[in-house]
């Protein structure tokens, strides 16, 4: 019976955490690599690490849709993605 509540509690746990990040927002404008990687849903580090790259090249995102814009991000990543991005608008 131990081992039963132990398990459980690490799904409860999981499910916890899985429930925090779904429901954290970033902005792709300022967020680093690891927080890109570990928020949104399909892009591991090496992706997360390219959006970065992308927006210190060719400056900020004017919106979420122009992660397309990235070799290997599709409008399907981009549509799982939608409600946990968002796109702060440059300083002047």
């Amino acid at each position: 019976m131990p081992k039963l509540r132990t398990y459980f509690g690490a799904l409860l746990l999981g499910c916890a955490l899985h429930a925090a990040a779904a429901e954290r927002t970033v902005d792709i404008n300022s967020a680093d690599a690891t927080t890109l990687a570990e928020v949104m849903v399909g892009i591991g580090p090496s992706k997360a690490q390219a959006i970065v790259s992308y927006r210190k090249e060719n400056g900020p995102f004017k919106s979420v849709d122009d992660l397309g814009l990235i070799k290997g991000i599709g409008s399907a990543t981009i549509d799982k993605n939608r409600e946990r991005l968002t796109v702060a608008k440059p300083a002047q």
